[in-house]
Order: structure tokens, then sequence, then C-alpha cells
């Protein structure tokens, strides 16, 4: 990039990055529309680094189609299903303790996503979550953990989402290769999410309608149309991260690529609102050492669990379950920074 574009294109793709990262904390109404915010954000980064072209939109046209097919497709079929698995759910809870439920949800659904794919694990858990009643703050606070353990169990193959294949492609390696690279955090961490909600969270089942949370008012009467328009949006979404991905490849080739794995490990908290699998496709490179690729990836991994827009189990279930920016980052970006750290000291040191 010659100086006179970079002096240009770098400025503004850290604003955008900056619109991004606060807006939707700033402006309810920014909150309400996410998906249409960051289709725009992401169509002015591609602008701004002139890589808007016809391969470009054919490509965030194609993207989406798959999780947004899913998600019409299932939401359907839960649909029709809804109260056979409500009172399937009612009556495992009979004899299963709350606390021993969630374990399990989030420890099979995390370990499980790497096959049935995180976007499959993170509709059964949005109904799993709307049909426990549970309340509001339980509530978020489950869907939070849960969408943690999909989203870093599900890089176990190459199965369960892009970040994985994209990795094994760059990196020349097998079915298992991240099972035998970063399984051994990656096991650990998605048991230890099970273990932990099972001593953070406080709600009940059931809970009064005067109490109940969000997935019980989004479940309720909701029709065919309502399922279509969540497609639609999951759509508009994930085509927005396509934009936004390509477009910041330019400031993450010059500011990025360069950094030591220990810079680099922070530095990836931007996949909390950028496409980690993206992010993945630039940083990844066979010459890497061991100890740096595994920095990337589970940079990649926690920090994409902190915002929304981080990855597919959040916007799937941030969308269903009407839960907002600021109700989603007060809760998870805790919950990530301490695995951040202890992970820093672990794979980045």
């Amino acid at each position: 990039m010659c100086k006179l574009a970079e002096a240009v294109v770098i400025p503004g793709l850290v604003a955008i990055l900056l619109l991004v990262l606060t807006l939707p904390f700033l402006f309810k109404a920014v909150e309400h529309q996410l998906e249409i915010f960051l289709f725009v954000m992401g169509v002015a980064a591609a602008l701004i680094s002139g890589v808007m072209d016809q391969h470009l939109i054919v490509k965030a046209l194609e993207e989406p189609i798959m999780i947004s097919g899913a998600v019409l497709i299932a939401g359907i079929l839960f649909k029709l299903l809804q109260t056979r698995l409500q009172a399937g759910i009612q009556a495992t809870l009979r004899v299963v303790p709350f606390k021993v439920f969630a374990f399990l949800v989030m420890a099979v659904l995390g370990l499980a996503s790497s096959v049935i794919t995180a976007i499959i694990a993170s509709l059964v858990l949005v109904e799993v979550v709307s049909a426990l009643k549970l309340d509001r703050k339980t509530e978020v606070n489950f869907v939070i953990l849960s969408c943690y353990a999909i989203g870093i169990g599900a890089a176990l193959t190459p199965l369960g989402e892009p970040l994985a294949t994209i990795a094994i492609s760059k990196m020349g390696g097998d079915f298992w290769y991240l099972v035998r690279t970063i399984g051994i955090y990656v096991i650990p961490t998605v048991i230890g999410l099970g273990i932990f909600a099972g001593f953070f969270l406080k709600g009940r089942p059931g809970a009064a309608a005067a109490e109940a949370g969000p997935a019980a008012e989004a479940t309720a009467g909701e029709s065919y149309k309502d399922v279509v328009v969540r497609a639609l949006k999951i759509y508009l979404f994930v085509m927005a991260l396509t934009f936004l991905g390509e477009g910041f490849k330019p400031l993450i080739d010059t500011y990025v690529l360069g950094l030591p794995s220990q810079a680099l490990y922070w530095i990836n908290m931007i996949s909390a609102v950028l496409d980690n699998a993206t992010l993945t496709a630039a940083e990844l490179s066979p010459a890497m050492s061991l100890t740096q690729v595994k920095a990337v990836l589970m940079g990649l991994l926690i920090s994409g669990g902190m915002l929304v827009p981080g990855n597919i189990p959040n916007i799937v279930s941030a969308s269903k379950l009407k839960i907002g920016s600021k109700e989603w980052a007060r809760t998870s970006v805790p919950i990530g920074l301490v695995p951040m750290v202890v992970f820093f000291f672990i794979v980045a040191l």
C-alpha cells in the first residue's frame, strides 16, 4: 500500500473500528438495528479499503446462505416440535438438578459442536433455554456461558466452524490437527465452563411469568413470519461480517501480522467484532512456531465470545433471545478476560 493510500485508508478503518466498538453501547437505536449498522460499517470498510468488487459482493451474498438456511429450517422444526421438547426438558429436570443439567448442556453442546456444527449447537441451545423459562439474569448468563463453550469447542474439527476449516487448510493439517494442537486447552475449558456454570447460575427453571426472561417471551406466540425474519437478520449479520473482515485486511496486514505472538494474542481481541475466520486466514502461516499457532487460535477463540458479533453462536442466540449488546458485554467481557489472562501465561509466553 502506498503512503498516500495508507494515510487515508488506515485512519478511516480505525475510525470505523471505533464506531463498531462504541455506538451499539451508546445508542439504543443502533443496538436495536445492529445488523443494519454492521452492514453499513462493513460496506464502508470495504469501500475505504478498495476491496469492494464483484468477487467480494458474490462472496458476501453466498457466505450467509448455509448459516441463515440452517437457522430457518431449524426454527421451523423446533416450532413444530416445541411442545415435545419442553415436555422432555421438564421431565429431565424432575430427576436431574438444574445445576447438573446446566453443566451437561454446556459440556455436551460445547464438545458436540465440533461435529454437529456451531450453528446447530447454538440453535439447540436457544430452544433448551426457551423451554427452561428462567429469570432474565440467569437466562442471559446461561446463554453467554454456553456460547463460549460452543464457540471454543467447535474449533476441534473442520466440521465445527469456518475458523477450524481455514486453520487446517493454512497449516496443511489433517482432520485431527486441531485436536492434537489445541485439544488439551479446548476440552478442559469447555468442561470448566460447565462446572463454573453450576456454581455461578443462581436461578431456577420455571420462573414466574413476571420474572420470565427474554427467551420465554421470544418463544411465546412466535409465528412462522418471526422465524423467517430472524433468518433474514442473521443473513444480513453474516454478510456484514464478511464485508468487515475483508475491509479490515489492510489494517491487519500493515499493523498486526508482524507482531510477536504475545502482542498478537491480545490484539486478536478484535475478533470480538470481526470474523475470526478472516483473522485466522490472515494471520496463520506454516512458518509459525507451534507456540505462535496456539497463541493465535486461543486468542481468537476466547475473545470471540466477548461481544455479540464475535461468533455465530452469539449472533444466533442474541437474535432469537433479544439480548442487547450492553446486556451481553456486561457478563461476557469479565468472563472472557479470565481465560484470556490464564491462556496468555500458558500458550503465549
